[in-house]
């Protein structure tokens, strides 16, 4: 093992102590520094895993998404509209990344899932903002994030980690634009978003870095 793959193993080790131990400082008066810094070091360091393990223009997509991430998991606690552009952008740049890996053949039942998510998707969430001016530009972004659950799903990547972890993020955004609406801001929430962002994160990095090895 090179000092390189060392540093990956460290990296990701450290992201998941990071990305599950943030739940115990919901309970914690932390600074909000500390509390930001906690909070983006389980996407951040999946960011410095894939830089590590990159080794193609596909790796380097990859480090992408996980650092327009970290950025969009602090810059949501500071602008929350800013925050959700760099989301943005990060899912853009992984439709690229998917759509440069497609899978040779779908079934048709993939493909329904596939062409049905995005408009589901987009609908859901503009129907669960209380506030309805809200409600458009909570569409646009869940356009974004749908492509990109829809690319992954009927990517080369692996389904299981890549797919699965694809669909795990749209749900805990879902979750985010259910609390604008009918859901209460307690602890089961918080955890009904945080839990499936960041294991649908951590699914999708190591899904893809492990497929991009087998290419190799």
């Amino acid at each position: 093992m090179t000092p390189r793959d060392t540093a990956a193993r460290w990296a990701l080790i450290g992201s998941i102590l990071g990305g599950v131990s943030y739940i115990a400082a919901w309970s914690l008066d932390l600074p909000g520094p500390l509390e930001l810094a906690w909070k983006g070091s389980g996407v951040g360091l999946l960011a410095v895993y894939a830089a590590l393990k990159a080794r193609d223009r596909d790796g380097w997509l990859l480090t992408a998404v996980m650092t327009f991430g970290v950025l969009g998991d602090v810059l949501l606690n500071i602008q929350f509209i800013v925050g959700a552009v760099a989301f943005l952008i990060g899912h853009l740049v992984a439709v690229g990344l998917y759509l440069s890996n497609r899978r040779p053949a779908l079934t048709r039942s993939q493909t329904a899932l596939a062409l049905l998510l995005v408009p589901a998707s987009v609908f859901i969430a503009f129907m669960l903002p209380a506030d309805r001016a809200a409600a458009p530009g909570v569409a646009f972004y869940t356009l974004g994030l749908s492509l990109m659950a829809a690319t992954a799903w009927t990517s080369r990547f692996p389904r299981l980690r890549v797919g699965i972890g694809a669909l795990l993020f749209l749900v805990s955004d879902l979750v985010i634009f259910a609390k604008m609406g009918p859901l209460p801001d307690i602890f089961l929430t918080e955890l009904a978003v945080w839990v499936p962002y960041y294991g649908g994160q951590l699914l999708i990095c190591v899904g893809v870095v492990a497929a991009l090895k087998s290419k190799t």
